[in-house]
């Protein structure tokens, strides 16, 4: 799982990057237009956000985020324990709080709380596009009932296509989620992975909602391309 920390103290940061390593990818930014920017750019499993950041405070990034759709889950840092701050972050849409200075056994147990809670309303239910199904604990994919048969590489291609439907995602962001960044191919993996699961995808004409961005990466589109 990938997870971006937003916090200025760079000590502070590397501590919760040992801490999270080598359970999680981590990626870090110091401020938070840098943090705004790195959400939006790619896609994170979670992000650990400080309230008390430069340029922009951890209130106003979260703020950004929802109001442009991005719903990764938020685990605020604050140095301070006060109710009126945990509600307001709260209703500007953190997923919970982490007081400083906080125990490393609490980091990860908060942690693992909230992306079970991102995770849940899937489980043991379908994920949806137009007449697609997916079944996310069995991992199979049906349209209009008719089953594709997909192997583990392609449902999770069409997964990832169709839980981030109408946002382009770029070809490394697509080979660092499935194949991770330590395998051994290259990303025209995912070239040749997209070119199958449009063949799976033809006789039902859903091949057409599979968008190609030439140089970017794929879309999965409410438009037919």
């Amino acid at each position: 799982m990938k997870l971006l920390i937003i916090e200025d103290d760079p000590q502070l940061s590397e501590t919760i990057c040992d801490t999270l390593c080598p359970s999680y990818e981590t990626a870090q930014a110091y401020d938070g237009d840098e943090g705004l920017y790195q959400a939006e750019q790619n896609i994170y499993d979670a992000i650990i956000l400080d309230i008390m950041l430069p340029h922009r405070n951890g209130y106003e990034v979260l703020r950004e985020l929802r109001s442009r759709g991005i719903r990764t889950p938020v685990l605020m840092l604050t140095a301070k324990d006060g109710i009126d701050d945990k509600l307001k972050g709260f209703r500007e849409g953190a997923d919970d709080y982490l007081v400083k200075p906080f125990h490393r056994e609490e980091l990860l147990l908060r942690l693992e709380a909230i992306l079970r809670r991102a995770t849940g309303e899937f489980r043991d239910q379908t994920l949806g596009f137009k007449e697609m199904k997916l079944n996310l604990q069995h991992k199979t994919a049906t349209i209009n009932d008719e089953v594709l048969h997909l192997n583990g590489k392609q449902f999770e291609l069409l997964e990832y296509l169709v839980h981030n439907k109408n946002a382009i995602l770029t070809k490394d962001q697509i080979f660092d989620r499935i194949w991770g960044f330590e395998s051994e191919t290259s990303t025209t993996v995912v070239e040749v992975y997209a070119s199958h699961l449009r063949k799976h995808l033809k006789p039902s004409g859903y091949d057409r909602y599979i968008r190609t961005f030439r140089g970017l990466g794929y879309m999965l589109s409410d438009q037919e391309g």
